[in-house]
Order: structure tokens, then sequence, then C-alpha cells
């Protein structure tokens, strides 16, 4: 690229876009972790990277009058000429950085796909809409998850309380009563830390989990549906440790890697 001299009045373009690999990575030995996480800091470059040329078009269309005479004659005229050729070339540059990281978001995802395990389930229950299903062996427990949670849908199955889709990143809750019913979570408090458990959903596929770990809470204390999670999948159970008292059992579950 043509260099030209920088003034005081152009913008301040971080460089790390300008610089950035244009190899796409190999996946022969794949972690998908790691992925995801480097998933997460493209998603955050291209954001600071729309915004940023955002503000170069802002100087372009400022010096639009300039362009015709560049165009045509091939001069730089003055400052602002300098500031529109700069301003231009490196849009330009913007551009072919962002398809690169775009091809290498879409490469991610084409290879979640391919360890994706494909399931399908019931998209209703006793009339009602669910949206996923759990099966924790430990305790025979097989149960379709759900969708909407009411007090009429509690009393019918475990319900989604909190959290993102099914299987996706972030902290999916799911809230059950504690009653004595194949489709309850009467025996959740007989797991332990280590134990797996699976979540199906007919749009991420199935996902196994690990116990990681299991404590009581009062009913007010929302940190259990936390959603910070490190960039990884939970799943967190929640039931009542009786009848009728006002704390909560916590079993929370970590994506198996």
């Amino acid at each position: 690229m043509k260099k030209y001299r920088y003034f005081k009045n152009v913008v301040d373009i971080n460089a790390e876009f300008a610089d950035e690999d244009d190899k796409l990575p190999e996946y022969n030995q794949f972690n998908m972790n790691e992925l995801i996480q480097e998933q997460k800091e493209l998603e955050v470059k291209l954001r600071k990277q729309k915004s940023k040329r955002k503000e170069i078009e802002e100087i372009i269309r400022k010096n639009k009058g300039f362009a015709e005479m560049i165009e045509n004659y091939g001069i730089v005229v003055n400052h602002k000429g300098e500031e529109f050729l700069l301003t231009r070339d490196k849009l330009i540059d913007f551009d072919r950085t962002q398809e690169v990281l775009r091809l290498k978001l879409n490469n991610y995802r084409i290879e979640e796909e391919k360890t994706k395990e494909i399931v399908e389930i019931s998209e209703t229950y006793l009339s009602y809409p669910v949206v996923a299903q759990l099966i924790i062996p430990k305790i025979n427990l097989e149960s379709y998850v759900l969708r909407d949670f009411s007090k009429e849908t509690m009393d019918k199955c475990i319900v989604k309380f909190w959290g993102p889709n099914p299987n996706e990143i972030g902290n999916f809750c799911i809230a059950g009563h504690n009653y004595e019913k194949e489709n309850m979570f009467s025996d959740l408090k007989e797991l332990e830390v280590g134990e797996e458990f699976f979540l199906l959903d007919n749009k991420n596929g199935k996902y196994t989990y690990v116990v990681s770990d299991i404590y009581k809470v009062n009913y007010k204390n929302l940190e259990p549906i936390n959603q910070e999670t490190d960039s990884k999948r939970v799943v967190t159970l929640i039931t009542c440790t009786s009848y009728s008292n006002d704390d909560r059992l916590i079993v929370q579950g970590i994506e198996k890697t």
C-alpha cells in the first residue's frame, strides 16, 4: 500500500487488524473449548472493527469533494486529499481483514457441527412446548424440560428456569419440584461430584455434563443462575430441600471435555 503522511486530524486506527494473520487455522488436533474462546475473541474484534470502520467512512464522507479530483488526475492536492487516500486504503484493508475473520468464525462453526451428536426429541409434552431432554443415569431420571416457566408447568414436569438455549454457552438453569414422580427432582440429592448427566435438544444435539458442585442456598440467592461461565456450557439443576422450606438444593454441571 502507498505510504502517506499522517496528520493530527486522521483517525487513529488500531493496527492489530492490519496485522491479522491470513492463514486459516488447522484442525488436526481439534479442541472445541479453545476454538470457542478464540471465536469469542474474534467476535469482539469484529465489533471493534465495525466501530472503527464507521469512523473511516465518516472521514471519507467529509472529504468526498476531493475524491473525483484524485480519481481523475491521480494527484494529492492538499492535506485533505492525503487524508482521503489514507483512509480509503485503510478501509480496503479493514474489509479484507474482516473477511478473513469471518472465514475463521465460519470454519469454527463447521467444526462444531461435525462434533455434534444429532438427536430428535419430542417438541411437546402433555401439550406443553419442550425445549430439551435431561437424562441422569445415576438416579434413573429421563425427563423432558418444558420451555415455559410457570406454576402450571412446574406441576407437570421439570422446566427451564433461566439462561440461554440448551447446550449453548452460558448457564442453562432447570427447576423442578422434589415430588416423588418419575420426571421430578426427588432423587437429585443422591448425585455426587464427578457423576455425568446428559442434555439433549434438537438444535445442538447431545452434550455430556459432569457434576462440578453441589450446595444449598436460600431461595432469594440468585448466584446459582449467574451467567458468567468463562465461555463454558453449564447446566444448573434446582429443587427444594424439603416440601416446605426456603432452601434450594443446587447441582451444577459443566460440559465434559
